[in-house]
């Protein structure tokens, strides 16, 4: 789903079963989870910058971006962990979960190249998401969640909605 925010920039949101990785992994990457994941909630954010030369313009960007994941990702987590489900993110930062005990570190860009199929390439030691429409301005993030998809998306809504993001058809 595409939504818009009030600074016009796009934000690209696929709730998606988890790929084998994840599913293999799921002990070290969230202990304590006792039923398998349902879903990964990938939110692709636009940059009004790009981020394949670093500068200091580029590096406030991915915080401000960053920020933004983290205030929409717990709004939803919380709702969803308030139903009874597990529901954690991966810090883009850090790519340790925000509730879980760190484990193994987490990929956005490599969950987003496996699970959309989205090119990643390598540039002066970090990876780079090439989204279709986006190009490399671009910041992945992921949410995991034991939640069924229909309580996915009726939170999703509601979060998105507290952002002031509004659906772009």
């Amino acid at each position: 789903m595409l939504y818009k925010t009030s600074s016009g920039t796009g934000v690209e949101i696929c709730i998606i079963p988890p790929h084998r990785f994840a599913v293999a992994h799921q002990q070290q990457l969230l202990p304590g989870w006792n039923v398998p994941i349902s879903y990964l909630i990938l939110v692709i954010q636009q940059s009004s910058v790009s981020f394949q030369v670093p500068s200091a313009q580029a590096s406030l960007k991915k915080d401000e971006l960053r920020t933004k994941f983290l205030r929409f990702g717990c709004g939803l987590i919380f709702a969803l962990q308030d139903c009874g489900y597990h529901s954690d993110l991966f810090d883009p930062r850090t790519g340790y979960p925000l509730i879980a005990q760190p484990g193994m570190v987490w990929d956005d860009n490599a969950v987003v190249k496996a699970l959309l199929n989205y090119s990643v390439v390598n540039h002066q030691q970090c990876s780079l998401v090439i989204h279709p429409m986006w190009q490399d301005q671009v910041y992945p993030a992921t949410i995991a969640t034991t939640a069924p998809f229909a309580l996915v998306e009726q939170h999703l809504q509601q979060a998105a909605t507290c952002q002031n993001w509004t659906v772009n058809y």
